[in-house]
């Protein structure tokens, strides 16, 4: 498998002046550091609340948004989700596909079918569980009316919600305010991707498109290449 080029770019520091001469000997200037940059990944100020920049040196490379052969079959416009191998997929023309890395809570690795996206939403609301306030009185139960959306809701900047058969499946594919998690495995949660990513879905993905969510321990085949989205 390639992985996209990882550019260093050298953070330059610039030491000011003291308007007072110093009698002892002068301050050492700081080594410059290795900066990882990438523009998908900045920090997003034009939105109702601020999505700061992705460390990128918290998850490896692959998981990147980036354009890759389709390895699903499915027909352009299929979300398919990889949960054993952190992957979502969003199948475009001329057999690509727009790779996604992900982080699997416990809910994500339990369902699998087909499903469609009911509704999606901007800063959305999330509410926990009836299981979860049972579980957890102290920490949930505030939330019991729902949280509303911001940079600590656990549902992030966007969110899918996945319907069967016009049935709610529970299922969400949401951002997070957890970038670390991404590659990972998680106690709670479904899908959740860098709010950076969740947005770009969010724009390319209309409301009724058909989401496969692969069973758990199923990978989707094929060649993978990869370049810049």
């Amino acid at each position: 498998m390639r992985y996209l080029p990882v550019r260093l770019l050298p953070v330059l520091v610039v030491a000011g002046l003291s308007a007072c001469a110093s009698t002892g000997a002068p301050p050492q200037p700081e080594m410059p550091k290795p900066v990882l940059e990438d523009a998908r990944y900045a920090a997003v100020t034009d939105e109702p609340f601020n999505v700061p920049a992705v460390n990128l040196r918290q998850f490896d490379p692959e998981f990147r948004r980036q354009i890759v052969d389709d390895p699903t079959g499915e027909q352009p416009g299929t979300l398919v989700v990889d949960p054993e191998n952190r992957f979502l997929y969003l199948v475009m023309d001329d057999g690509k596909a727009m790779r996604y890395g992900v982080g699997v809570g416990r809910a994500g690795m339990e369902w699998s079918g087909t499903a469609n996206v009911a509704y999606k939403r901007e800063w959305p609301t999330w509410t926990p569980t009836q299981d979860m306030i049972r579980r957890d009185p102290d920490t949930y139960q505030k939330w019991a009316g729902g949280m509303d959306g911001g940079p600590t809701n656990p549902l992030g900047a966007r969110a899918l919600y996945l319907f069967e058969d016009g049935k709610d499946t529970l299922y969400r594919i949401h951002g997070t305010n957890e970038p670390w998690s991404i590659g990972q495995s998680m106690s709670s949660g479904c899908i959740r991707m860098m709010n950076q990513d969740v947005m770009d879905l969010y724009r390319r993905v209309p409301d009724g498109a058909k989401v496969v969510v692969l069973p758990a321990g199923r990978q989707a085949p094929g060649p993978v290449t990869s370049e810049n989205s």
